[in-house]
């Protein structure tokens, strides 16, 4: 079915309209760390965001107040989550995942790549995506908490003070 009616069609257009409105407002009232994909718990609030708002688009069944208060919730949610994380530790821990050296010096860490679910083959297709061909070169490659790889070249490893905290050996 190409065309239902036209009052069908009239109403995403105006909800989509408000709803973008208030979405707008929302987003920029809460910050820029709440589109910031910092984590997979930021991604999550991204993606619900967005399903939400489609919701809100093609349900007949979700009020634009109704879908507008989903949206604050999400975002105010967000934002709490993010304020604890800073002032306690143990907020962070369980909203977030710590960035993890996978490759040392040229030396890959099996037990690392193990723990974060990374194939050699991944690590080494990283390397080579950041333009280099030799793993000795390279100082660090690091997942960061949102999944991306970080590959930092020795020439510029400096003091070395960016790179994650090694866990103490037990």
């Amino acid at each position: 079915m190409l065309f239902d009616n036209l009052q069908g069609v009239l109403r995403v257009v105006i909800m989509g309209a408000l709803a973008y409105v208030a979405l707008i407002a929302i987003l920029r009232s809460s910050g820029k760390r709440t589109l910031a994909k910092m984590n997979a718990f930021d991604l999550v609030v991204t993606v619900a965001l967005g399903s939400t708002l489609a919701t809100i688009l093609l349900s007949k069944d979700v009020a634009l107040a109704e879908g507008i208060a989903a949206l604050l919730v999400l975002v105010l949610l967000q934002y709490a989550i993010a304020a604890m994380s800073v002032r306690w530790r143990w907020v962070a821990e369980l909203a977030k995942s710590d960035a993890r050296t996978l490759l040392l010096d040229g030396v890959i860490d099996s037990a690392a790549c193990r723990d974060e679910r990374v194939t050699e083959e991944e690590l080494r297709s990283a390397v080579r995506s950041a333009g280099h061909g030799d793993l000795d070169g390279i100082a660090a490659v690091v997942i960061e908490t949102d999944g991306r790889f970080s590959v930092i070249p020795q020439g510029q490893a400096g003091s070395r003070s960016a790179f994650p905290a090694r866990p103490e050996k037990q």
